[in-house]
């Protein structure tokens, strides 16, 4: 496993996405919690974030199952480069400077058309488990936050590590989501700012030049 492709790291681009995430879950999140109690909020945003989570850990174990096929050096990378470039749009998407990244996230509208009108039937949430299952279905809503990491994920080569990475991810995103159902307004006009999505798209730019392996690249075209 190399540096880049470490559970903090996937962590933290959770947690640098939470912009991107109050825009596309933070309404959901904040009707999970509707009409129950202090006592009660915390537990349904648990369940359903918990649903979610386990989605993208799932995805991140079936792409991550077909590293049979990468297993050439010159696959890996190309792979790792195609993840860096996406971690780079990731950060230019969050930062709202170029939304190259809706373009992605249509191709995911396919099956999120079949998966949504289950997921709306579980609404109001009643009941934990109901939570949990709505987190579940909710999780493959078409977001190119997630898409990115996912390819980016997928650089590990290995299933298990992969679906680590993606747990790790959405763990990341957990602070946002849950403070968001708690204390929605007061969080959005933080993650809102300008200068916090230009912050977070900034350092996922980085990471995303830091996860391309140039001196494999120049090795491959040079020969070196």
């Amino acid at each position: 496993m190399t540096e880049t492709l470490a559970l903090p790291t996937a962590f933290f681009l959770g947690l640098l996405g939470g912009t991107h995430c109050l825009g596309m879950c933070g309404g959901i999140a904040a009707t999970v919690s509707l009409g129950h109690s202090n006592n009660q909020k915390l537990g349904f945003l648990l369940s359903y974030n918990s649903g979610r989570i386990l989605s993208y850990g799932i995805a991140g174990a079936a792409i991550g199952s077909l590293s049979w096929l990468i297993e050439h050096q010159t696959a890996q990378i190309v792979l790792r480069t195609f993840a860096g470039i996406m971690l780079i749009f990731m950060g230019l998407y969050i930062a709202q400077l170029w939304q190259v990244l809706t373009h992605v996230e249509q191709v995911g509208g396919v099956l999120w058309k079949r998966i949504s009108p289950v997921a709306s039937r579980l609404l109001p949430v009643k009941n934990y488990s109901q939570a949990l299952l709505l987190g579940l279905l909710w999780g493959w809503l078409p977001c190119g936050l997630v898409y990115s990491t996912l390819i980016w994920s997928s650089a590990a080569s290995d299933w298990l590590l992969s679906a680590e990475l993606m747990i790790a991810f959405g763990l990341g995103t957990l602070p946002t989501m849950l403070l968001t159902g708690v204390l929605a307004q007061q969080v959005k006009q933080i993650l809102q700012k300008q200068l916090t999505k230009h912050l977070s798209g900034g350092i996922i730019i980085l990471m995303g030049i830091y996860t391309i392996p140039w001196q494999g690249i120049f090795s491959q075209s040079f020969g070196l």
